[in-house]
């Protein structure tokens, strides 16, 4: 998986208007060429595909093991719809910078976090309750967003509706300073709590026994997957799927009891650069909003999912 991520991203970096070599990528990464093209416009949008579909993956296996089920994913129980309605106020209230936009972004998601896992402990954490209470969430808050752009004023509503598609065109090097910091950041705390994690998702008692604090536990998951899906949409808007779809097939693709973390984080990074090279070659030379793509190949997975799930009940 590691390797077809390094592939498709040199496929990234050589594809474009006009084809460049291998060899000439290779010879601007290493600083012996210079090309404005290549450094400058494709880079920053092939790190931005992988960094984020990394995050996205993390962000599905943190959700997927708290509520132990592959539907519990950030875009399924409403974080992205809230991270796109902090998105949202900021454009319509304030004046939609950058920072207004990531802060937003983030403060969206954390409220409907936190209201969703706040109603999920009624009478103890249960995870099924957290996921049917976020797909509620989910369309509560994507009604408030509906109602939000058709109030707005029209400039702002074609930006909105443009924006919430997801999209990675356009990303420059000044878009991804702050952003792949706070990733870092994230995931580097996550993968040190990644032990507790794989033991909290063989059950409570197991966890408990091995000394894990469950409720601290939870609650550091629900940081660190808000913060990766809020910082995603802040820069690309909501990216559907890749969230739900990566964790599973990474599952399966290292053939683990559980879900882990890398094989999460790499397979989202795969299927988010392989969904906006689809992006920028169906129709080319227009690039569509890897979004777009991400939702067709998203919807034929969840069909799959659900089928394998009704077959077992």
């Amino acid at each position: 998986m590691a390797a077809l991520m390094l592939a498709l991203g040199l496929l990234g970096l050589c594809y474009g208007a006009s084809w460049s070599s291998p060899g000439k990528v290779f010879a601007v990464l290493s600083g012996a060429d210079h090309s404005v093209v290549i450094r400058d416009w494709r880079l920053p949008r092939v790190l931005a595909g992988l960094v984020f579909g990394a995050a996205l993956g993390v962000a599905g296996a943190i959700f997927q093991n708290l509520t132990r089920n592959p539907m519990g994913s950030p875009d399924v129980i409403g974080l992205d719809a809230g991270a796109y309605t902090g998105a949202l106020v900021a454009m319509t209230v304030l004046s939609g910078t950058s920072a207004q936009l990531a802060t937003g972004s983030v403060l969206g998601g954390l409220l409907v976090a936190a209201a969703i896992y706040l109603l999920s402990l009624r009478s103890g954490f249960s995870g099924l309750r957290l996921v049917v209470i976020g797909i509620a969430f989910n369309a509560m808050v994507t009604a408030i967003n509906s109602w939000i752009v058709l109030r707005a004023e029209l400039e702002v509503a074609i930006a909105a509706v443009g924006w919430s598609a997801g999209s990675l065109n356009g990303v420059g090097w000044p878009d991804l300073g702050i952003p792949f910091t706070v990733i870092a950041v994230l995931l580097a705390l996550m993968a040190a709590w990644s032990h507790s994690m794989h033991q909290a998702s063989l059950g409570d008692a197991i966890a408990v026994t091995t000394g894990v604090g469950l409720g601290r536990l939870r609650l550091l998951m629900v940081l660190v997957g808000v913060g990766c899906t809020a910082t995603v949409t802040a820069v690309a808007g909501p990216i559907a799927f890749i969230a739900l779809a990566a964790p599973q097939i990474g599952r399966r693709l290292a053939g683990a009891a559980g879900i882990p973390l890398l094989p999460a984080a790499l397979t989202g990074a795969v299927l988010l650069q392989g969904a906006d090279l689809i992006a920028q070659m169906l129709l080319a030379p227009v690039a569509l909003p890897v979004g777009v793509v991400s939702t067709a190949i998203g919807g034929c997975y969840l069909i799959w999912l659900l089928t394998k799930e009704v077959r077992r009940a």
